[in-house]
């Protein structure tokens, strides 16, 4: 009875540090209205790196170079491939001459490291204003381009994108990622709307060049082979000089894992990278997800015994309602819809992913890039 009271008590405090996070900091950006930025026309320098990206490149190029856009480059990283992907690279700009090719050759001090490749990448643009993805990424309209450079002002030198996963039918692994990255977004999207910016992601990410180099680039985390993208955002972003974009004809589509093995592998790689983050952004995402487990953990607990029930079930039920309300909102907001009927199973499966990942961590380091 003496444990269940603990557990009573440790309830309530769970659910009021939940319901904190989702009314004060997460509905900052579930019940935002996108603004309409006028665009810009500014040069722009799209940065793709690219290791055995053959066939993906072949795809989704074209896509890049047709975006709606007085002035772009291209500038293609190829980071030491063994397939094609050069030759892919190069027939491409033989019929483009927005295209510039940065070819990597690996030396001992940075062998297969990706910040190394993208920092050459960077050197060798011409423009300004950076744009980044991924060479498996599509653009969702042939507005992308235009859209994320109309988010650059005089102050607002960096702009946070979505990058969403392609939806697969009868895919319940497709769910859970697609799942996992709309709370990554919901989490990041918000944070920068509060102030306290801590993450992009590389596969929909722009930054003006004087940011890269005032930072001295990589240079701080040189060391850690993945977090090109958060890692990097992490140490440069502030509540001043970063804005979201998040229309619809911003986002940029990727291909998913489709094993459990292949996306623990991944997700195992980004975990490693969050421990490098800044303490009070540490903090904040550890207090949520730890209270995230406890809701669930002590609420079954509470259930299943009966234990004060008519109290329990009724916070029980209001978490579950804010959690539907926040996460509807923001499903809806980048179009992610069909996630909506079973986002309480998807929170718990992620929930015990997660710990197997963190526990996973602490046995053996994840390996890095390809």
């Amino acid at each position: 009875m003496i444990l269940l009271n603990i557990a009573f008590y440790a309830f309530i405090a769970v659910v009021t540090i939940q319901v904190i996070y989702y009314l004060f900091l997460f509905s900052k950006f579930a019940f935002l209205h996108p603004k309409q930025e006028t665009p810009k026309d500014i040069a722009v320098s799209i940065l793709i790196c690219a290791k055995n990206e053959a066939d993906n490149l072949k795809k989704f190029l074209p896509y890049i170079l047709n975006q709606e856009y007085p002035d772009f480059e291209v500038v293609l990283i190829n980071d030491n491939s063994h397939d094609d992907t050069l030759d892919i690279m190069e027939d491409f700009a033989a019929k483009n001459n927005n295209i510039k090719i940065v070819n990597v050759i690996p030396t001992e001090a940075f062998f297969g490291n990706k910040k190394y490749a993208l920092t050459l990448g960077i050197k060798a643009s011409k423009n300004e204003f950076l744009l980044f993805t991924d060479a498996d990424c599509q653009p969702n309209s042939k507005y992308w381009l235009q859209e994320m450079s109309a988010h650059f002002n005089q102050t607002k030198t960096i702009v946070l994108g979505y990058g969403a996963y392609t939806k697969i039918k009868n895919s319940f692994l497709n769910k859970l990622i697609r799942f996992e990255t709309l709370l990554t977004a919901l989490q990041y999207f918000s944070y920068a709307k509060s102030g306290i910016p801590f993450m992009g992601v590389g596969r929909n990410l722009a930054y003006k060049k004087e940011v890269f180099f005032n930072a001295n680039g990589f240079i701080n985390h040189m060391q850690v082979r993945s977090g090109d993208d958060d890692l990097f955002i992490n140490q440069v972003a502030t509540n001043k000089n970063t804005s979201i974009c998040f229309t619809k004809e911003s986002f940029t589509i990727s291909n998913p894992k489709t094993t459990f093995k292949d996306w623990l592998l991944q997700k195992r790689r980004h975990v490693s990278t969050a421990k490098h983050y800044k303490a009070t952004h540490k903090t904040l995402l550890a207090l949520f997800y730890i209270s995230q487990f406890l809701f669930w953990t002590l609420a079954i607990t509470l259930l299943i015994t009966t234990y004060s029930w008519q109290i329990v079930l009724p916070i029980f039920l209001l978490r579950i309602l804010i959690f539907y309300i926040v996460f509807g909102k923001t499903s809806k907001k980048l179009d992610e819809k069909d996630l909506i009927i079973f986002l309480p199973f998807l929170e718990i499966f992620l929930i015990g992913m997660q710990l197997t990942i963190f526990i996973t961590n602490l046995i053996a380091k994840p390996k890095h890039w390809k």
